[in-house]
């Protein structure tokens, strides 16, 4: 879907490069039923690869018995029980409603549900600040569809606050709206259909209220782990999140009992870590390795219009874990050769390089805004894991002229504002 949103800004730049287009309106349906016969195909694959590979696979819901039985119940009721030498528990999490909020729970959606809408949400209210709330009002601002984001404190909390501001920045430029400082307290159903929604104003204490067609939810996820009955095997939890505890071994309470992904207390909740952590678990209990997953210098992107990846520290963390006086940081704005025949507005498109000041200057973090972020971020994750330094990365030669040359180009200090290859620094 956030591919759909950019194709569409690709159809307002054709003309430019002499594409005679006419106008277009975009299908809901059939970019949902495109979409949904993607991840069934998926879904589909999964099962014949683990029957070509004589994997036995029940479609039940289970929770345990003890430490090494399950007992799975099936959609017509029967009950299957499983016993195994080792247990790994994988089931994620699932997005969290405010149920404390009248009327959430009847009149509202989350993220799950919004990819499975046959119809086209209409103008739509994202109450959240995560990636997911800031991902999906991108991609339905870019659909046409007037869509307003509700934070009550600060977006994209836990990544770059410079970065985090200024992909809300671009997105309001692009027309989404932004609700600061609101919180809602009612969702009611209007004669006419639409939902009436009522926010308190944090900062005046004002009550204000607003129609939508729709109400998405996305202030977070609980883990699926209610269900498990895993006080029956001794497994523990973090009384508050709900998530398991686990070591470096991905081992739970319980030596033979695993826990790996959003489930997992402490864990990233991002799919290739846990696709990762569990193909690692898989070759130490089979004997072929002993290599464990490693947290450190994940690189990531949230696909907002403007797409923001990064991998390591914020500026933030570095600072809080070096000291300022130990941190230095070279940034730049710049403008994608693919915005200058469109005209398009790069004011937003920054990168940074977060590094230790000690010379050689190791990387601590790097933070790219612009197109393809995610394929800029994946190449240079390489290095930074590897213990790339500042000298090394201005040592590599860009390729011309992508948006990528332009982290080996970063001459600019934050802290100084002056080019250290110019004043020696």
């Amino acid at each position: 879907m956030h591919q759909a949103a950019l194709l569409g800004g690709m159809i307002q730049d054709a003309p430019h490069y002499g594409w005679a287009i006419q106008p277009v309106l975009h299908d809901w349906r059939t970019m949902a039923e495109a979409v949904q016969n993607h991840v069934k195909s998926l879904n589909w694959g999964h099962r014949v690869q683990l029957q070509d590979r004589k994997v036995k696979y029940f479609n039940i819901k289970a929770g345990f018995v003890n430490e090494h039985t399950v007992c799975g119940v099936a959609k017509d009721g029967k009950e299957t029980l499983l016993s195994a030498e080792h247990i790994v528990i994988a089931t994620g999490g699932r997005p969290r409603y405010p149920t404390h909020i009248e009327g959430a729970l009847e009149y509202g959606i989350t993220s799950d549900d919004i990819f499975w809408l046959k119809e086209s949400p209409g103008k739509t209210l994202v109450v959240g600040a995560s990636y997911v709330a800031l991902e999906c009002a991108g991609f339905l601002t870019g659909l046409g569809l007037d869509t307003t984001v509700m934070i009550r404190s600060i977006p994209l909390r836990g990544f770059d606050q410079q970065m985090s501001s200024l992909v809300t920045e671009y997105m309001a430029s692009q027309g989404t709206r932004f609700l600061r400082g609101c919180t809602p307290s009612r969702v009611r159903r209007r004669p006419d259909g639409q939902l009436q929604v009522t926010w308190e104003d944090l900062t005046s204490g004002k009550e204000d209220m607003g129609t939508f067609n729709t109400v998405l939810w996305a202030t977070g996820r609980i883990p699926e782990t209610r269900s498990l009955n895993l006080e029956k095997a001794g497994v523990n939890v973090n009384p508050n999140s709900q998530k398991i505890l686990v070591d470096a071994q991905e081992t739970t309470s319980i030596p033979h009992i695993y826990a790996i992904g959003d489930v997992a207390e402490g864990r990233p909740e991002l799919t290739p870590t846990a696709i990762m952590a569990g193909k690692l678990l898989a070759q130490r209990l089979c004997g072929q390795s002993s290599d464990v997953m490693d947290y450190d210098n994940v690189p990531t992107t949230v696909f907002t219009p403007l797409e923001y990846g990064c991998v390591g520290l914020s500026e933030e963390e570095a600072v809080a874990r070096h000291g300022e006086e130990h941190v230095e940081v070279y940034h730049a704005y710049y403008k994608p050769l693919e915005f200058t025949v469109a005209e398009r507005d790069a004011s937003q498109c920054y990168i940074k390089m977060v590094c230790l000041r000690k010379p050689p200057q190791l990387v601590l973090g790097l933070h790219f805004l612009g197109p393809n972020a995610g394929e800029v971020t994946q190449g240079f994750a390489l290095g930074i894991k590897c213990g790339a330094s500042y000298v090394q990365v201005m040592r590599t030669v860009g390729i011309h002229p992508t948006c990528a040359e332009e982290v080996a180009k970063l001459r600019i200090s934050k802290r100084s504002g002056l080019d250290p290859t110019v004043t020696g620094c």
